[in-house]
């Protein structure tokens, strides 16, 4: 069965971390490139992260470059999102997203292969 599982969301206060984890079975997450997203209520779905297949690239949102990093165990078929300096703004179910086409991070959204359940990420102000 194939599937991605999100780990590591919870409640932290302003300025607090967390490491989201994102785990593949039933398939090699080595081929794919990885993206992050999130939502937020009342809010669409956005793009957070996102790294290459080969950890060759790796781009960030504006809103947080140089707060966030993301990274990739393939070993373990694992992707991994460090969140530093968090935010009240980035409250957000977050999802990790698989795409086939693993060497670039300009898919769009849609084109994501296979998405997690998604992991709660709340910011105390």
């Amino acid at each position: 069965q194939v599937q991605l599982v999100e780990s590591g969301g919870g409640l932290v206060q302003s300025g607090g971390s967390l490491r989201l984890s994102c785990r593949a079975s039933g398939f090699t997450l080595a081929s794919y490139a990885i993206g992050w997203f999130r939502q937020a209520p009342g809010k669409e779905r956005e793009g957070v992260a996102c790294v290459t297949h080969s950890i060759s690239t790796m781009h960030y949102a504006d809103s947080v470059k140089g707060r966030f990093t993301v990274s990739r165990d393939n070993a373990k078929n694992t992707a991994y999102l460090q969140m530093t300096a968090l935010k009240p703004d980035d409250t957000a179910v977050y999802y990790c997203a698989a795409d086939l086409s693993g060497s670039s991070c300009t898919a769009p959204i849609e084109m994501y292969d296979y998405w997690g359940q998604g992991t709660q990420v709340t910011v105390s102000s």
